[in-house]
């Protein structure tokens, strides 16, 4: 962990530049605005390490599983998140000498992002040849018109008088650090340049996403625009123009680049070229500072009603916004094609577009600060990858309509490449159920059930049906070989959370189609055509499993277990562990790490989180006491559960202490691995943590439910929240609880245990 970052409510701001750190704010400092991503990385030449990344919504590289044998089922690819060619580079010349960031003499130093307003700032003094110029740089992807990306680049000089010479390119050779075969995945299509601009199209290869990135510039001198005469190149991956101007004391020039990234996804080759070039022109037009306020404006509609306020604490205050800032950048809910991978748009690892986390972490956040039709879109993205999934439960053996949904995916096909994870980890398809049961219960749309959500839990829940099978030693049903949320388990039998989610979906699609016959028969005979479903023979099989379901259960501990055999391993805690060897799956070896108890996320305390009605508060306590000291945290996933649930049974340090864990953990780089890329989707839990956890919001017979317990170090906490068309907004401090209805008509709830009614533009307080 570190504290490289100064703490502040509203930006991240770094100063200084160390070069052992670089790769890490690359990350930290990254933009989107749902349509592209850009890391931090540096317009002008920076010879240090750096992991240069530039990412593509929607657009990705199918290279070739690695692995020196095969197995059947085991997918023919694994999706890699392509970085694209570079849009940003602006080489900077200083009387001749390129500024290089990495060897050039540097002071004051300051990386800034502003997350009220969605910018990157930079600013430093160069000394060159003993003399000074102060440098300012400022980059923001328009939120508004989410193919432009623009850049101000500001020298204006102390006491230097001489030649400043700026070359802004495209450039197509680019290389992704985590190819297999150290391949290029880019194969240029075509480049144009000539005075004052320039494009470059490629193509991804075996993919063939084309993407069309057209560049223009403006150049200033004290206010006054330049119409400077440019050195153009245009080579077959590269496209650039030099321009050059005189500087005296006192004088600043300004540099504006402004980029169109365009791609397949939205746009067809032959046109590619010509919209990019007016899509260029329109935002050069606009300008700089307009195209800024525009974009700024689409900030703080967002933050309007996304805002958490933490009073007190300005390392929570700043972890929180940091998270919020992520996802919102990360995915706008525009195009039902798209959906959010692990690191969004700031690093390469993991692949894929799709993980359960989605489902899991993200449809929370979405459904309470976005209009419904933004989590709807991320469930339509899995509807229309139904037929894929059943095509992946056929690879493994699956019949009649059973649909496995892959782990990864980019397009519906499974695409991850453990074998551990992608044959076992099977649990992802209760979470897509589950988000199903979520969204309808949260927005109250029971029509989704009809139109989307039933033909999705009976393929779901046909493969639980075939998936499991008849112990005659227990004389249950169970599911053998899998893996849990737990990762540091592999090939187990009876994952407790595993068996949960199983039984719990088999029970919600038995009522999903009672309600569905009930409220539109007619959508009930389409779907049983188009599925084949045998009412009576399905329904039979699925209540039989459910009446006979095994579920691991220790009489002594009076705990949930894990799965089968986790109480033969050593039981050790993880406070017991040698500090230098954390976090485990860095230091020791695999086949040592599956021998532990150690708990890599939350595996049993996930199902308790999800279910937590169906338990009794003692219930909850006993296998938090026993899990909590053996997990390890060294899921991203894994900290923000723990957080809710301590919450829950009133662990209001231990609460605080995994929320600073999850909120914090890219900004103080826990697990050591931040240079990688951000942990996006469990942003998400971060959410959930403050809300459900501190918040103690949750969904009661039908209710909306508050019940709030604030951490000792907290002054006080407020958030908006987007419920059936009301905006509310909760007020928590040392004393009350407080909720206003912002917007929209009245409503019956729960306020610290009893039932409240909010009126129409009114409020409801309630002692804590």
């Amino acid at each position: 962990m570190n504290g490289h970052y100064k703490k502040d409510a509203w930006s991240i701001i770094e100063e200084g530049l160390d070069p052992s750190m670089q790769e890490a704010s690359e990350s930290i400092f990254s933009l989107g605005n749902g349509h592209m991503g850009q890391r931090a990385n540096f317009e002008e030449k920076y010879s240090g390490e750096t992991l240069q990344g530039n990412y593509l919504a929607g657009v990705y590289y199918p290279d070739k599983t690695k692995v020196g044998w095969w197995k059947n089922g085991y997918p023919e690819y694994f999706a890699k998140v392509l970085n694209a060619p570079n849009w940003i580079g602006i080489d900077v010349e200083i009387n001749e000498q390129q500024l290089d960031l990495h060897k050039c003499e540097l002071k004051d130093f300051r990386r800034e992002l502003n997350m009220r307003q969605g910018t990157l700032d930079r600013t430093f003094t160069v000394i060159i040849q003993g003399k000074k110029l102060d440098i300012a740089v400022r980059r923001f992807l328009s939120m508004r018109r989410d193919e432009i990306g623009a850049i101000r680049y500001s020298i204006k000089s102390s006491d230097f008088s001489g030649r400043i010479s700026f070359t802004p390119y495209i450039e197509g050779n680019v290389l992704n650090r985590d190819s297999n075969y150290g391949e290029q995945f880019w194969e240029m299509e075509g480049t144009g340049a000539k005075q004052g601009s320039g494009y470059l199209m490629a193509r991804t290869r075996k993919s063939r996403f084309i993407s069309c990135m057209t560049m223009g510039y403006e150049m200033q001198l004290n206010q006054e625009t330049l119409d400077s005469e440019a050195e153009v190149t245009e080579r077959h991956d590269y496209v650039a123009n030099r321009v050059t101007v005189e500087i005296g004391r006192g004088d600043e020039v300004l540099f504006y680049k402004y980029v169109s990234v365009l791609t397949s996804m939205n746009h067809d080759q032959p046109d590619m070229v010509q919209r990019g070039k007016q899509m260029l022109q329109n935002a050069q037009e606009a300008g700089f500072d307009a195209l800024f306020e525009e974009h700024t404006k689409v900030w703080e509609n967002s933050w309007a009603h996304s805002d958490i306020v933490i009073e007190g604490d300005t390392a929570a205050q700043q972890a929180i916004r940091f998270n919020i800032f992520q996802l919102n950048q990360t995915y706008t809910g525009k195009d039902e094609r798209l959906n959010i991978g692990p690191k969004g748009f700031t690093g390469e690892k993991y692949g894929g577009s799709t993980y359960w986390d989605t489902e899991a972490y993200m449809i929370p956040f979405y459904l309470s600060t976005a209009t419904d039709e933004v989590a709807r879109n991320l469930l339509i993205y899995r509807y229309k990858h139904l037929e894929k999934a059943i095509e992946n439960g056929k690879k493994l053996g699956f019949t009649g309509g059973a649909a496995l949904y892959p782990m990864v995916t980019m397009n519906g096909e499974e695409c991850h490449n453990e074998w551990e994870i992608t044959f076992e980890e099977i649990h992802r398809n209760g979470a897509i159920a589950f988000a199903i049961y979520n969204y309808i219960r949260y927005t109250g749309s029971q029509n989704y059930l009809a139109k989307y959500g039933l033909e999705v839990l009976i393929g779901i829940s046909r493969f639980w049906r075939q998936r499991v099978n008849w112990s005659d030693v227990k004389g249950k049903y169970v599911i053998l070989g899998v893996t849990g949320p737990n990762e540091y388990e592999n090939n187990v039998n009876n994952n407790w959370y595993t068996n949960k989610v199983a039984s719990w979906t088999l029970e919600y699609t038995l009522k999903a189609l009672d309600q569905v016959m009930e409220s539109d028969p007619e959508a009930y005979n389409e779907i049983n055509n188009r599925t084949g479903f045998d009412f009576k023979k399905e329904t039979t099989a699925w209540k039989d499993i459910l009446d006979n379901f095994y579920f691991p259960y220790n009489e002594n501990t009076g705990v949930f277990i894990q799965q089968d055999g986790y109480m033969d391993k050593e039981q050790v805690m993880a406070a017991d562990l040698d500090p230098s060897q954390r976090p485990i799956n860095q230091h020791w070896s695999w086949d040592r790490i599956l021998r532990s108890c150690f708990i890599k996320q939350a595996d049993v305390l996930q199902g308790i989180y999800l279910f937590e009605d169906e338990y009794e508060m003692d219930t909850i306590k006993r296998n938090f006491d026993f899990y909590e000291p053996r997990t390890v945290h060294e899921s991203s996933l894994s900290p923000c559960v723990h957080s809710i649930l301590a919450s829950r049974i009133g662990l209001h340090d231990k609460a605080y202490e995994m929320y600073l864990r999850t909120s914090r953990l890219d900004l103080d780089d826990y697990n050591n691995e931040v240079s990688e890329g951000l942990h996006i989707t469990s942003m998400g839990g971060t959410w959930m943590s403050v809300v459900y956890g501190f918040g103690g919001m949750k969904i009661r017979n039908g209710l909306l439910s508050f019940d709030p317990r604030l951490p000792e170090r907290w002054k006080g906490l407020s958030f908006k929240i987007l419920y059936r068309g009301r905006t509310l907004k909760i007020i928590i401090d040392k004393e009350t609880v407080t909720i206003e209805n912002l917007e929209g008509e009245g409503l019956e709830l729960y306020l610290m245990g009893e039932k409240a009614i909010l009126d129409q533009n009114g409020s409801t307080v309630a002692n804590m």
